[in-house]
């Protein structure tokens, strides 16, 4: 038996982890494939507890493992992996410093693509990449390392004599449902949803993989074209768990895609309305299924779903093909729309900072934005990540090459007609002139659960505005008069 740490590096950004904490539910999945395969396991999760290098540190060196394992991912998403692999390396320059013999694991997006970026710099202190999906991988890399050789254990990366050598890909798990979190590995006071009527938060998947093109993400290309599910049984089942065991207030479905099977999501759906659970469900799909599922979104509703993310993304057709979106507006209109009427609360992301972005571009993005009226808006950075189609598109204008960096909030690429700080100032002008707007219609709504709701999503939203946008009142509208949020605390 060997002991296994898996160490949640410590990282932050405004936009990004702001209205709540999640566990680390794909750190999770490969604790348990490690306690399975015999092995003991701890998980420390510096970025939710807030904690720093110091006390991973001090962790290393009481709990004693022969492994320390780090992804690259923020807890709530796959897709924009990048940002934490900084943290993750200093992880494990902090392990070997303890211990040499301490064997360094990183898995994740990121890895899966730049494994030969990553193994190639001596100053990284990483011995195996685990590429692609892991809870297979890990135990068998595990038995092998101890072995001596883990050449034949597929899906990994290493350097061996100033080689790199990458063993072929494994063939992605058939059935998921046997799979589970090691959600007593976890401590649960860490988690919690920070928006009014608040309580403790989980994540789950109910399917993985995502066959659409978009391409400034990275779902399609992770799972290779490929979409899986887990049985709508075996979903209910942790949801039960999680619920009853953990309790567990509000889950967010962190899915790319979980409604692409519609007979199947409705089962779900059916099941979750049968077993009157106490929590209350987030979201995130895509436009055109909730408009196909016009005659059943009473069903979300009923199943306790309150919050739905939908990636409007651009604001005009032509720069959604640009994105391979596979999407219009009119799509995203009318699926905004159908949630509004059914009392989903309605999230909707609006791309900023495109190469060919301008100030008339952001007005208009600050107009459509106004005028598909979702609940929230929020105004990601365009981000090529460096293992997307969109990467190769607009190398030519990437001015930032700290991962670190690479966060959605941060601008990357250096527009034609704008600079970086520019694109820093609109990002803010976008958040300042959409909230600005909305709150008359907020303060109208009569009291009741949806304006307490996104009365605290604003306040959690701008609460650190301030610090991110410190230019504000140059060429900004001005704040709401009298309301807390918009100030900076």
């Amino acid at each position: 038996m060997s002991r296994i740490l898996f160490v949640i590096p410590p990282y932050s950004c405004w936009g990004v982890q702001v209205i709540g904490t999640w566990p680390p539910l794909h750190v999770a999945y490969l604790a348990q494939a490690a306690e399975n395969a015999g092995h003991e396991a701890r998980i420390f999760d510096a970025m939710n507890k807030g904690l720093g290098f110091d006390e991973i540190r001090s962790e290393v060196e009481s709990y004693r493992p022969d492994f320390v394992m780090a992804l690259d991912y923020l807890p709530v998403t796959g897709a924009i992996s990048t940002a934490t692999v900084p943290a993750a390396l200093e992880v494990f320059r902090v392990a070997k410093e303890v211990d040499s013999s301490i064997v360094t694991l990183i898995a994740g997006p990121h890895p899966t693509f730049m494994y030969e970026e990553i193994l190639s710099d001596e100053t990284n202190r990483v011995d195996y990449v685990l590429r692609g999906e892991s809870e297979e991988t890990l135990p068998e890399l595990m038995a092998a390392v101890f072995d001596g050789d883990a050449s034949a254990v597929r899906g990994i990366a290493f350097a061996r004599e100033h080689e790199i050598i990458a063993t072929p890909l494994r063939q992605h798990i058939e059935d998921l449902d046997p799979l589970l979190p090691a959600w007593h590995l976890v401590d649960w006071d860490d988690y919690h949803y920070n928006i009014e009527p608040w309580g403790r938060m989980a994540s789950m998947l109910t399917s993985r993989g995502c066959m659409m093109g978009c391409s400034f993400c990275s779902h399609r290309q992770f799972w290779r074209g490929t979409w899986r599910a887990r049985s709508p049984r075996a979903v209910i089942e942790e949801m039960r768990e999680l619920v009853d065991v953990h309790k567990v207030e509000f889950i967010t479905l962190i899915d790319p895609y979980p409604t692409n099977d519609r007979d199947r999501w409705e089962q779900l759906l059916d099941l979750i309305i049968a077993e009157q659970m106490p929590v209350k469900l987030l979201m995130e799909t895509r436009v055109e299924d909730i408009v196909r599922d016009a005659d059943i979104l009473h069903k979300y509703h009923d199943a306790g779903v309150i919050h739905l993310y939908l990636g409007a993304e651009a604001s005009t057709d032509e720069m959604l093909e640009s994105l391979n979106k596979g999407t219009d507006m009119d799509t995203n209109k009318r699926a905004l729309d159908l949630a509004r009427e059914h009392d989903i609360m309605t999230e909707a992301s609006f791309m900023v900072g495109a190469p060919n972005e301008t100030w008339d571009s952001i007005e208009r993005t600050i107009e459509v934005a106004i005028r598909l009226n979702p609940d929230i808006a929020v105004f990601p950075v365009l981000t090529p990540m460096p293992f997307t189609p969109i990467f190769e598109e607009m190398k030519d204008r990437i001015r930032v090459w700290d991962y670190s960096k690479y966060n959605l909030a941060t601008p990357i690429v250096e527009p034609y007609a704008m600079t970086l700080d520019e694109v820093t100032r609109a990002l803010g002008k976008c958040y300042m002139s959409f909230y600005a707007h909305k709150m008359g219609e907020v303060l109208a709504l009569p009291d009741g659960f949806k304006r307490r709701y996104m009365l605290s999503a604003f306040q959690q939203m701008m609460k650190d505005y301030g610090e991110h946008f410190d230019f504000l009142g140059v060429g900004m509208p001005h704040p709401v008069p009298g309301l807390k949020f918009f100030q900076h605390s």
